[in-house]
């Protein structure tokens, strides 16, 4: 796996360009949430207070833009784990096609399974899209950093892969 291109930031990143204000969570406590995990388990925010957290929604399991930006997190995943953040990624597909999509690459952080889609809306991140004229209702790639209090401290809407797992790690500096 190549490594992810690096970019320069100065400062914490408040909102990119392409976000609005409809679902504007920086600031404010991070909607609650519990899903399944890969492990058969389940896994909550309100159980992962006292750590940082990246939420980070995904369309769909092993296609190429979500299986490059689960790697990143998978390689960064070290950087993550010294700064007390725990990684958790996000789409609708099931905990069995998470549990294969983990073990093929090799992740080592969860997966949660957002079936109904109810995390997604409180999110902002269930949006309509356009693929070559065709419109359909899918996930919007989309990352929160969530404090240790469950207060969304970076977000990144609309997001484009190649850099954003770094972009992500010097948020964390400002925590």
């Amino acid at each position: 796996m190549p490594e992810e291109p690096k970019k320069k930031i100065k400062k914490a990143p408040r909102k990119n360009k392409a976000q609005t204000d409809e679902f504007l969570l920086l600031g404010k406590a991070a909607p609650l949430f519990e899903l399944p995990i890969d492990t058969g388990q389940s896994i909550s925010l309100k159980g992962l207070r006292g750590k940082h957290v990246v939420l980070y929604f995904y369309p769909k399991d092993d296609t190429p833009g979500c299986t490059t930006q689960a790697q990143f997190f998978r390689d960064s995943q070290p950087t993550f784990s010294r700064k007390n953040t725990t990684i958790i990624g996000v789409s609708k597909d099931t905990i069995e096609r998470h549990s294969k999509f983990k073990a093929k690459h090799q992740l080592n952080f969860t997966l949660a399974s957002d079936a109904d889609g109810e995390v997604c809306e409180a999110y902002g991140v269930w949006k309509e899209k356009n693929m070559y004229g065709r419109k359909y209702m899918g996930i919007e790639r989309s990352t929160f950093l969530i404090d240790e209090k469950g207060i969304v401290r970076a977000e990144w809407r609309k997001v484009r892969v190649p850099g954003h797992v770094n972009e992500v790690i010097q948020s964390l500096k400002f925590l």
